[in-house]
């Protein structure tokens, strides 16, 4: 059996706020990748609950943040339509991501 792994490395001021992230995932050619913010949920069967870990820099943009967020729940919402085939429940998530977007003035002027 093949296994892979993928790293996320936080470098911390001396109060534990993140001021670096580094992620790797060799299998998908990412070595020691900036990024700043990295959102990470885990289910939990036996609890039946999401474990979740939400890390940004100090220095992550807000602008850039607010864009992560929609692209993030953008993603959310295919892989969810892809998991359980609810075309409807889909199709109202995208709603949201419109009007998230566009309360957030996200939405690029033509």
């Amino acid at each position: 059996m093949h296994t892979s792994e993928i790293k996320i490395k936080v470098a911390l001021d001396e109060n534990k706020i993140p001021e670096a992230l580094r992620w790797s995932a060799p299998d998908g050619g990412v070595n020691e990748a900036d990024s700043k913010a990295v959102l990470l949920s885990v289910w939990d069967h036996k609890a039946q609950e999401a474990l979740r870990i939400d890390l940004w820099t100090k220095d992550m943009p807000l602008d850039e943040m607010k864009v992560f967020f929609h692209q993030t729940l953008s993603a959310m919402t295919d892989t969810f339509e892809r998991a359980t085939g609810d075309d409807k429940m889909a199709a109202t998530m995208r709603d949201f991501c419109d009007y998230f977007a566009e309360k957030l003035d996200l939405k690029k002027k033509d």
